[in-house]
């Protein structure tokens, strides 16, 4: 097996480059013809399969009917080495979801050979890509958001890398009172990085981890590093998205918070590949990538292979952080938070509903200069400009209040009327009660 540090869930954990290097090299591969007979090739990743799958007596059942099959010419007419490949990993796949078969001239040409890149390299492309940290930020309500991509591996002993990558991003949303992790992009990787983000949200010492069992010694996504008590967050509400994208790792994270009940899953039903494994040199440019143990968790006895992860509250993927949002929202509000932050809670909540709808009539009377800002109708929103600052597009929240889109905190403009029902002032009211009053010319 993979060292825990390593990305041992396969290709379902690979970056969004790999993808695109590959894309790239499809073109180029085209042409290329099987330098050996598929019914060779077939061979050499069944013998494989045999070798390293972690149950061995459904690994040579899997390699016994895969020779078989080529030995009736199942696979003959496969004489480019990437329809091939394709073919062999759409056989392999239903039997587990991380089985992939994969060709590259660059590959080794003998069976066993070295993997094609080495640590280095694997230090060099996770640090271009932010070692998976793809976006972190605070929305409205003081929510934190961290979007990952891929989980990368680190060794006991680092300290930056993607260690530091991950101390970073979980530092720049400690002070908010809920935190989501969107996982909805993010195919895999590392059972380190799990245990240790899942290790700042648990107790220490809590008995919640997979243990990945195989034909050799047993190990556990328990985190490798110590987690120090101030660094725990145990009562901060915590929510994860997932889609049928989300695979491997990217499932074991919200798993492992679901079952010890630390954790809502928002979305759809993640991938269903649960066992880790690696790739394993078949020859003639060939590798397949074999699940080499099976994660079993403390409280279900069981994983997600097949299953996916389910979420507790199932809503599209493109739905799912709105949603998120407002069950955050909701709890904070009834948890009673002090003023002005339960006003700001409350607004937030509400410009995430779906807006009312305002008569064109209506907007049109809105329009007008208010002092040094003025108040247009365009394409079919009403915009507020106060000379060369970025134009602000109010959303309704009511008739005459509304809230302004991408705005970094929740506060509201109202439109007020005179005695005789016309519209005399502009407001903008903050959740501490400040309000500014701009007259209408």
């Amino acid at each position: 097996m993979a060292k825990l540090g390593d990305k041992p869930w396969g290709d379902l954990a690979l970056p969004i480059r790999s993808l695109a290097v590959a894309a790239a090299l499809c073109i180029t591969m085209a042409g290329h013809v099987l330098a050996a007979e598929p019914r060779a090739v077939t061979g050499h990743v069944a013998d494989q399969i045999a070798a390293h799958y972690f149950d061995p007596a459904k690994g040579a059942a899997i390699a016994a009917e895969l020779k078989a099959e080529a030995a009736k010419g199942a696979y003959d007419r496969y004489v480019q080495p990437l329809d091939l490949a394709q073919a062999l990993t759409a056989r392999l796949r239903p039997l587990d979801a991380h089985f992939n078969v994969a060709w590259s001239p660059n590959a080794p040409p003998a069976a066993g050979g070295p993997p094609r890149a080495g640590p280095a390299q694997r230090e060099d492309s996770d640090r271009r890509m932010n070692y998976g940290f793809h976006k972190v930020q605070v929305l409205p309500g003081n929510i934190g958001l961290i979007d990952m991509r891929y989980f990368a591996g680190f060794e006991p002993k680092d300290v930056g890398g993607a260690r530091g990558a991950a101390d970073a991003a979980l530092a720049l949303v400690a002070g908010t009172d809920a935190v989501i992790f969107d996982l909805r992009d993010n195919g895999g990787g590392s059972p380190a990085m799990v245990g240790y983000l899942v290790g700042h949200f648990t107790p220490g010492g809590a008995d919640i981890y997979n243990t990945f069992r195989g034909r050799g010694a047993d190990t556990s996504e328990r985190p490798t590093v110590a987690i120090a008590p101030a660094a725990r967050r145990l009562t901060v509400p915590l929510y994860v998205l997932t889609s049928a994208r989300t695979g491997s790792a990217a499932e074991a994270f919200p798993y492992t918070l679901q079952a010890a009940r630390r954790a809502t899953i928002v979305g759809e039903a993640s991938g269903g590949a649960a066992n880790p494994g690696g790739p394993a040199q078949a020859g003639d440019g060939f590798s397949v990538f074999i699940s080499r143990d099976r994660p079993v968790n403390p409280i279900t006895k069981t994983n997600w292979e097949g299953t996916g992860v389910i979420p507790d509250v199932a809503v599209p993927a493109g739905d799912a952080l709105a949603r998120a949002q407002a069950l955050a929202l909701a709890g904070l509000i009834k948890a009673g938070l002090p003023e002005p932050a339960a006003t700001e809670d409350r607004w937030a909540l509400e410009a995430l509903a779906a807006p009312p709808p305002v008569s064109a009539e209506v907007m049109a009377g809105y329009a007008g200069a208010y002092g040094a800002r003025t108040v247009a109708v365009e394409d079919g929103k009403l915009v507020i400009r106060n000379g060369r600052r970025p134009p602000a597009v109010l959303r309704p929240v009511s008739t005459d209040a509304f809230t302004v889109e991408g705005a970094p905190f929740p506060y509201r403009i109202k439109f007020d009327r005179d005695a005789q029902g016309r519209v005399a002032a502009m407001l903008q009211m903050a959740g501490d009660g400040q309000t500014a009053r701009y007259a209408r010319d």
